[in-house]
């Protein structure tokens, strides 16, 4: 038996019963059992840690960080340093597309195994996240240094640099607590302002770190290796900001519950890319995906009610919003490893996978679990929809309740023999499909809410 609507095939249903439960229940206890590999985010965030250690133990053993009745202050600065540039450099987006791009050259004929690990290129956050964490604890110890130095009378240190340590270690202190998961959760809108606020001020407060440790220690600012890095650094931090406009904007409101905004640029964003954009520019900043016109020139952004944000934006949209930085890849651009594909969205989640339908690629497949799609999202967006995939199983969850996406994507995928399943979906989804397709061992790519 089988379903139809709109002249669009489902899956049998009966295939669908009394396994949400059951799935959730063995990934949980493939975590606990430790059979669950580390995800690659994980792996980066360890391998920095490694690193950090290893180059602790080498100082330690050499005995690098002491000087004749003194701490070898320098030293530790340059680890703070160090790890604080490749924190912000790792977020650069001009960095971030040069790693995709590099990824997307991956010969398809090359192994599935090395495509799959290459695919997750996304996970670089891992990176950002270890990073930010040492650079902490370095800063901490700088300022544990200092502080030693200063109470035991020793030249080079003056209680101007031991209170800039002190607010410098604090601040940083602040923003890798509000990164933990659990705060960021509950106060996600506090996180935001935290990371770009305090993270402002936390640069001002290592300029002036940098040119009082200059004059204590009585070198050329010019000749600290701090002063190039703090200059990278600054750079990397104003050049989002350099391609800040006000861009405006039209509306296509098909219900309540989403809108479509339309608007052009000098020149279209690539396939499968996103923007960050906000009603005004010092408050919350927000990604969408750019979602192509099929017939002519201009991008569109589906954005969907999912927050306060969102919910004003539906209900009161703007006739313009700031654009802020370079178009990124989102993570459905991996699908170009593989030669072929399940594509999983939910909700708007449609919006990001849809151009990369586009190109027709073949073997490719797209489940599409939605509330009443043409009441939600109108009946051109929809039409759009079957027009790109015409073979489109589309899930309406207001006449069927909600399905198992984990055995959709599982049984779409062994049926047209996929090599990976890309899903786009809130978090707890995101993770059951993920993770339930890489614990049957096919490859599975989806967002990852992680700093």
């Amino acid at each position: 038996m089988s379903f139809h609507f709109h002249g669009v095939n489902f899956l049998k249903e009966s295939r669908m019963i009394d396994v949400w439960q059951g799935n959730r229940r063995t990934i949980s206890w493939l975590k606990r059992s430790k059979l669950y590999p580390l995800s690659h985010y994980q792996r980066l965030f360890i391998l920095v840690t490694f690193i950090n250690l290893l180059w602790l133990d080498y100082a330690l053993m050499t005995g690098r960080w002491w000087q004749p009745q003194q701490l070898n202050l320098a030293a530790m600065a340059n680890m703070a340093l160090g790890n604080l540039l490749i924190t912000v450099l790792i977020r650069q987006q001009y960095l971030i597309n040069l790693l995709f791009r590099l990824v997307w050259k991956t010969p398809r004929n090359w192994p599935l195994k090395v495509r799959r690990h290459l695919a997750k290129v996304y996970h670089f956050g891992g990176i950002h996240s270890g990073c930010a964490l040492f650079a902490t604890l370095w800063t901490l110890g700088f300022t544990a240094g200092v502080c030693w130095n200063y109470m035991h009378h020793l030249p080079g240190v003056s209680l101007q640099l031991v209170m800039l340590n002190l607010m410098l270690g604090l601040l940083l202190a602040l923003i890798c607590l509000m990164a933990l998961p659990a705060v960021r959760a509950r106060y996600h809108n506090q996180f935001e302002h935290v990371h770009r606020y305090v993270g402002w001020l936390a640069l001002f407060l290592s300029w002036a770190q940098v040119s009082c440790f200059a004059r204590d220690t009585h070198h050329s600012v010019y000749m600290l290796p701090a002063f190039w890095g703090l200059l990278t650094i600054t750079v990397s931090v104003l050049v989002p900001w350099l391609h800040l406009r006000r861009v405006p904007v039209t509306f296509t409101r098909p219900s309540e519950h989403a809108v479509l905004l339309h608007f052009n640029l000098p020149r279209d964003p690539f396939t499968g890319s996103s923007f960050t954009i906000s009603r005004h520019p010092l408050s919350e900043w927000h990604a969408f995906a750019n979602i192509p016109v099929l017939q002519g020139r201009g991008c569109r952004m589906l954005v969907s009610r999912a927050g306060d944000w969102t919910s004003e934006f539906i209900d009161n949209p703007p006739g313009h919003v700031w654009f802020r930085g370079i178009p990124t890849p989102g993570v459905g651009s991996v699908h170009q490893l593989f030669h072929s594909v399940v594509f999983v969205a939910t909700g708007s989640g449609i919006g990001p996978l849809l151009p990369h339908l586009v190109a027709n690629r073949p073997r490719r497949s797209l489940i599409w679990s939605t509330r009443n799609p043409r009441l939600t999202y109108g009946d051109a967006f929809v039409d759009e929809v079957l027009t790109v995939v015409p073979d489109i199983i589309i899930w309406d969850t207001d006449a069927k309740g909600k399905p198992d996406l984990l055995e959709l994507a599982w049984q779409e995928a062994e049926r047209i023999e996929a090599e990976a399943v890309v899903c786009i979906a809130n978090r707890g989804l995101t993770d059951y499909v993920v993770e339930g397709c890489e614990a049957r061992g096919r490859g599975a790519y989806g967002a990852i809410w992680d700093s």
